[in-house]
């Protein structure tokens, strides 16, 4: 019942946010093309965050479109200013995730491996959301937090370890 349900639940999201992006590119006389739909769908059904190769990558092995790197940034630039997907700069990495009813979550970034972990903290949230801010409407919020993981700190730590025992 409850797999019933999410599929049920994510079908309606996907119909909601197709229906957004053809009020938006009538609105701005873009053209509705099948492959920005199969686009929007696609990043739809990834959970988390993504870049343009790795769903350049998952639309030519699992999805039911192929579609160049061009279509793919010029889509991902539409869905932007859409308000479907949301970018985040971590380090010299541009990835990307899904704005429609995406819960709103924080970023840890590993400065020494890139890996990027998100959590959930609902005193920060209940924070931000009583932070007044004069003349500004916040649409959304991002909270990125850099630092090492305990991977690379014990990597670190093993090989400091070993340089003083030589």
């Amino acid at each position: 019942m409850k797999a019933e349900r999410n599929t049920y639940m994510e079908e309606n999201i996907i119909n909601k946010v197709k229906q957004i992006l053809t009020e938006y590119l009538q609105t701005n006389g873009h053209r509705k093309t099948p492959e920005r739909y199969a686009i929007l769908e696609t990043i739809y059904t990834i959970k988390g965050h993504f870049n343009i190769e790795s769903l350049y990558n998952y639309m030519e092995t699992e999805g039911k479109f192929r579609v160049s790197r061009a279509t793919l940034y010029n889509t991902i630039v539409l869905l932007l200013d859409a308000n479907l997907v949301i970018k985040h700069q971590f380090g010299n990495s541009s990835q990307y995730e899904r704005a429609y009813r995406n819960e709103t979550h924080h970023h840890m970034i590993c400065t020494e491996c890139g890996k990027v972990s998100e959590f959930q903290d609902e005193a920060l949230k209940k924070t931000v959301a009583d932070t007044k801010l004069k003349r500004f409407t916040a649409m959304h919020y991002s909270l990125y937090i850099y630092g090492i993981c305990n991977k690379c700190a014990l990597a670190k730590r093993k090989k400091i370890s070993n340089i003083k025992s030589k």
